[in-house]
């Protein structure tokens, strides 16, 4: 054995004359014998040392040592090398171990989008996980893919699923810089990790990452990864694949994106949250000009067009989805969930928004809002318009969608104060009472109930068409005690009401709560010529293949209110525009009939009319209940409607609203009519009537005393308290057109 403390290097036998006299011959110093030692003589040692020294010295030595210890060096690297291979395999093998049989792999399925489209056909909005419809690659605008792979993926076509040159540089890159600057992932590994992995950073989600990478690399085209890749990945802002985020940055199609959008897009990777344009568009923009620079370099643009790109204004987008359209995408939404269930793959509702009339509705709000909001004290408002059928063409559900999401339009109820007579007024009329009918316009008292007009003037004896154009308190509660509050809520569900309703005296002042929409649908007989208009917004739901899952069919309405109403009450609410409360409404070469509504203390205001084209309802006031600064049904509402109706009315022809050739007969208030008359005769003759023209203490109408007040007429007491239901056994009035229609 060689003892540790002596130099392995081999010495080579000498055969020379002085090699055998000298070194093989052994010295008194080398012999044993019986442990006495022999004396040397200094001659013998002094050739030695000079023999040893020479040895030493020898450059040929030293430069076989230096030599083999470079072979050492690369020995052992190739032994590292081939033990780190085999280590590495092993990791591989027992982390692919741990994952399914790759038989088994499969392409998650992408989560179901909902594209919403206006009749005209024009995407108004995407409801989903994704935010945004799959687009095939030959689809998208060209600077997309180009834009993402120029700065996530250089090689992209010429690899094999990962990329060494782009790892190794990534790796010198961070190690230059200190810390983790840039990635070495290819964009299949991405999307490895975006259909399968979680995004935690072990060495076990790394190496499955590289597997199915392989594994994508061989089952798809480069073409197929890349179009996955661009449809699935995250943007910000939930914004899930490019339609999602050019819809959601720039309201357009990732089809019309162009370069500059492009860029900015393939930059949101490196930080979707951190660099969207909705939360730092400088941030946003700086990182599109380095993926400009990128593009540039490999060629895909050349400094002409990188130059107008950089000239392109910063990109800026609210927090939120905004636009009016979203809360007809929400609306939507909720109805098909309703009408075909949970959606499992992608469809196209088609609506029946009119896209045009849309973007009109949100601008006459907005700029009204914009003008007198802040001077009045009016925060938000509605609006929503329908055609004859009932179908929903425009709707606005607040100021800003990006602010507030609450539909204000369908989900807020709220009191439509005197917007409700009309339902008042038509009951009326199915008892026979007409437009030219008089009532006495005086201090009145129902019960503990003492209405009082808006101005808190009375103006005596007056027909019911200058009532309900001037929007007379005192008439309203006299008729709906007349007719009786059960067969006005009747009446009011037929046409379109909801809401559940309050049986009592108030009910004629609209203390009931209903929504904007039902409220806008329930006068759409008026101008459709009697019949019901189911308020709806889904025309159809098709599949992604066309195939028709839903459509909608509202071609036979029922008959809820007869001609003769129709035209008396058309008769009636042109005067409301024409010379009562609603005159700022007024419509040039157009007939328009509505009304006008606000509540105690000015917290709501509407107006809600119609041509013979479309019905509308605006409503303006405040989400906490805040009073408004004396904002009437008459004022701003009534301004905002006209704006919008203008302009959808603009380039059509005008025509006439139903009942235009109607003639009002003579008064008969004192004759019963067939309605009463059959109504006593089912009710045994007895019902005690109430007087068509309501007389304190049985005598005419007095004059004004000198005080300039009138006599307190003592009408019909109500069948219970304001606010509650009639008493039990109360008789209810049955009218010629309950029996017709079997109520």
């Amino acid at each position: 054995m060689v003892s540790r403390g002596k130099s392995r290097d081999r010495i080579e036998p000498s055969f020379d004359e002085e090699s055998e006299d000298e070194d093989l011959r052994l010295d008194a110093d080398d012999r044993i014998a019986g442990g006495r030692k022999t004396r040397s003589s200094g001659k013998r040692s002094a050739p030695a040392a000079r023999s040893n020294k020479g040895k030493k010295s020898q450059p040929r030595k030293r430069e076989t040592s230096g030599g083999f210890g470079l072979g050492r060096l690369i020995y052992w690297c190739f032994v590292l090398s081939i033990w780190g291979a085999i280590g590495l395999g092993a990791l591989i093998a027992y982390y692919g171990s741990q994952m399914p049989s790759a038989s088994s792999w499969s392409i998650p399925e992408r989560p179901p989008n909902m594209k919403i489209v206006s009749v005209e056909g024009t995407v108004i909005a995407n409801r989903g996980a994704t935010g945004g419809e799959a687009l095939p690659l030959e689809e998208m605008s060209p600077f997309i893919p180009q834009a993402v792979m120029a700065i996530e993926d250089r090689r992209f076509y010429s690899h094999f699923g990962i990329d060494p040159l782009g790892l190794a540089r990534a790796i010198v890159t961070n190690v230059v810089s200190g810390r983790a600057v840039q990635g070495g992932s290819t964009l299949t590994q991405q999307l490895a990790k975006n259909l399968f992995l979680s995004p935690e950073r072990t060495v076990e989600r790394k190496v499955q990452e590289v597997l199915l990478a392989f594994w994508l690399e061989q089952k798809y085209t480069k073409d197929q990864i890349l179009a996955m890749y661009l449809n699935r990945v995250y943007f910000g802002s939930n914004a899930y694949g490019v339609e999602a985020a050019a819809r959601r940055y720039f309201n357009k199609s990732a089809r019309d994106v162009n370069l500059g959008e492009a860029a900015l897009l393939a930059g949101l990777l490196k930080a979707p949250s951190r660099l969207s344009p909705a939360r730092d568009p400088e941030a946003a923009e700086a990182r599109a000009q380095v993926v400009l620079q990128a593009m540039l370099e490999e060629g895909y643009i050349t400094d002409d067009e990188i130059k107008t790109a950089m000239s392109q204004s910063p990109t800026k987008a609210k927090r939120y989805w905004s636009g009016a359209g979203q809360y007809v995408a929400d609306m939507v939404r909720d109805d098909v969930t309703a009408l075909i269930g949970k959606v499992t793959e992608d469809i196209v509702v088609e609506t029946t928004i009119d896209m045009t009339l849309e973007k009109k509705a949100e601008a006459a709000l907005t700029e009204s809002l914009a003008a007198e909001g802040a001077k009045v004290n009016a925060s938000q408002a509605a609006l929503v318009s329908i055609d004859g059928t009932g179908a929903i063409r425009a709707l606005v559900g607040g100021r800003d969608y990006a602010e507030s999401q609450f539909n204000r339009a369908v989900k807020a109820k709220r009191q439509p104060g005197s917007a409700f007579k009309p339902f008042v007024y038509a009951a009326a009329m199915e008892i026979g009472l007409r437009p030219g009918s008089t009532r006495n316009d005086a201090p009145i008292r129902i019960g503990s109930w003492t209405p009082q007009n808006y101005d808190e003037k009375y103006r005596g004896p007056v027909t019911l068409a200058h009532a309900l154009a001037e929007s007379l308190n005192t008439v309203a509660a006299q008729l709906v005690m007349e007719v009786g509050p059960d067969q006005v809520i009747k009446l009011a569900h037929r046409m379109g009401i909801d809401s559940d309703l309050q049986n009592n005296a108030s009910i004629a002042l609209g203390t009931s709560e209903v929504s904007l929409l039902e409220l806008t649908a329930a006068y759409a007989p008026f101008m459709n010529g009697g019949y019901k208009a189911t308020p709806h917004i889904v025309q159809r739901i098709l599949k992604a293949d066309g195939t028709v899952l839903y459509e909608n069919n509202y071609l036979e309405p029922p008959r809820v209110i007869s001609d003769q109403v129709v035209a008396e009450m058309n008769q009636m609410m042109m005067g409301v525009i024409n010379q009562g409360t609603g005159k700022k409404a007024q419509l040039k070469g157009w007939e328009a009939a509505g009304k006008t509504g606000t509540t105690q203390s000015f917290r709501d205001a509407l107006f809600v009319g119609y041509t013979s084209n479309l019905t509308t309802g605006v409503w303006f006031g405040n989400d906490n209940g805040d009073s408004m600064k004396k904002v009437t049904g008459g004022g701003l509402p009534a301004r905002a409607w006209h704006d919008f109706m203008a302009a959808a009315h603009q380039g059509l022809a005008p025509a006439p609203l139903p009942g235009g050739d109607y003639q009002e007969p003579a008064p008969v208030d004192q004759d019963p009519t067939i309605g009463a008359i059959i109504s006593d005769v089912l009710n045994g003759g007895g019902e005690e009537r109430y007087p068509a023209q309501p007389q304190a203490n049985g005598e005419p109408p007095a004059e004004q005393d000198q005080q300039g007040n009138w006599p307190v007429l003592e009408g019909p007491v109500p069948p219970g308290d304001v606010g509650q239901a009639p008493q039990e056994g109360a008789r209810r009035r049955t009218t010629l057109l309950d029996l017709i229609l079997g109520q």
